[in-house]
């Protein structure tokens, strides 16, 4: 069965796509990744959405114009993908998510819009959406789901490993054995993001290759203020978002801290350095708590080498590498990931690990929207995979 995994994350600057060709050989579940891209939205789509996000107001018809407008880019990027790559049996789209509910540490509700009849409609193929929702519904954080994969392709690592997620969010799966648990740490791209769109110091919106932070200076003041931040402290399984991590709360942090330790007002380069050292500090911590022997890293913050070195630096017990080397390209892995989700859920099957959620059971996952022919699924699956090997 051949998959189109899509997925536009926390950073929200684009698409990500990737095909998988599944099959099951024994309690082996094999991978092939065919074609990846990853698509910019254009930019007053972008512009829009940003202006939406919490903590703004927006408004229903808003909410109405975006859900239709990222559809019709979600669409575009399919048929990009298949036209590109080849035919698919399934589309599975994460959407966009513009808000994520949680409340006293429970999470009560998740909102990914990009309506997935734009696609149907566009390709002929069939398209599951609202993944996160379910989890949620059985007592989890519907987050992070990628800890599904994770525990599949990383299960047989001796000592344990932890699967790392520099995104909007940094989050982190932790396995040892067929033991898995899973959550998020906190930001990793997303406050550097804001502060850089804010100020217009990269016009592509994300400190490319750490130089912004790599010409500043860490202010001790301020990240102390960074690090007292609650949610830290909270136990796992816990998730988070841009509903606590965004600008207004970067400019609350500056007016807790004051100026710089020598009196100067705090510069651009060294708020985005002290912001970039707030993620590898947070992101190290759990490592060492966690106690693992390597850690497996995703995701766009991976792409920047002021992170990836202050981590190797701060773990030097731990075998630091990109996700590449299992198969699943480190730019591409939750695409991958939804891809997964969609082969379980039409072969009747859960795409959660409790463990990774902290849902009271797995769930199926997602709503189905026929594509242009009947809907026909495959035979279910009687028991689940043991571990999953991906290849190129």
């Amino acid at each position: 069965m051949r998959v189109l995994g899509m997925i536009s994350g926390t950073s929200h600057d684009g698409i990500d796509v990737a095909a998988v060709d599944f099959e099951l050989v024994g309690s082996v579940l094999e991978g092939k990744v065919g074609h990846t891209a990853s698509t910019p939205y254009p930019a007053e789509l972008r512009a829009r959405l940003i202006a939406a996000l919490p903590p703004a107001r927006t408004t229903l018809a808003e909410v109405c114009e975006l859900d239709t407008l990222i559809g019709q880019s979600f669409a575009d990027a399919a048929a990009d993908a298949i036209a590109a790559g080849g035919p698919v049996d399934l589309i599975v789209s994460h959407g966009q998510t513009v808000f994520h509910w949680v409340r006293d540490a429970h999470a009560l509700g998740t909102l990914q819009i990009g309506q997935p009849a734009w696609i149907a409609e566009r390709t002929g193929v069939p398209v599951l959406s609202d993944v996160r929702i379910r989890d949620i519904t059985a007592g989890g954080h519907g987050a992070p789901l990628v800890s599904v994969l994770d525990g599949l392709l990383l299960g047989g690592h001796a000592g344990g490993a932890g699967a790392l997620n520099l995104g909007g969010i940094s989050n982190m799966t932790v396995v040892r054995g067929d033991g898995l648990r899973a959550y998020d740490i906190g930001p990793a791209n997303a406050l550097i993001d804001a502060v850089v769109t804010s100020r217009g110091l990269n016009a592509r919106g994300f400190d490319e290759d750490g130089r912004i932070a790599a010409s500043g200076r860490v202010l001790p003041r301020l990240l102390e203020v960074l690090l007292d931040e609650p949610y830290y402290a909270l136990p796992a399984p816990k998730s988070t978002g841009k509903e606590l991590f965004h600008l207004g709360y970067v400019e609350e942090a500056l007016a807790k801290a004051g100026p710089a330790d020598d009196g100067t007002p705090v510069g651009d380069a060294d708020l985005v350095a002290t912001l970039t050292e707030l993620t590898v500090r947070t992101v190290a911590r759990d490592v060492l708590a966690a106690g693992v022997g390597a850690l497996v890293v995703s995701g766009g913050g991976c792409r920047n080498p002021v992170i990836m070195d202050g981590l190797r630096a701060a773990l030097p017990g731990v075998d630091v590498a990109t996700s590449d080397a299992y198969g699943a390209p480190a730019d591409d892995k939750e695409a991958i990931a939804f891809a997964l989700i969609g082969w379980l859920s039409t072969h009747g099957l859960p795409g959660t690990a409790p463990g990774g959620t902290g849902a009271r059971a797995p769930r199926i996952l997602g709503t189905l929207t026929p594509g242009a022919g009947p809907l026909v699924l495959p035979a279910p699956v009687a028991e689940p995979p043991l571990s999953l090997v991906l290849t190129r």
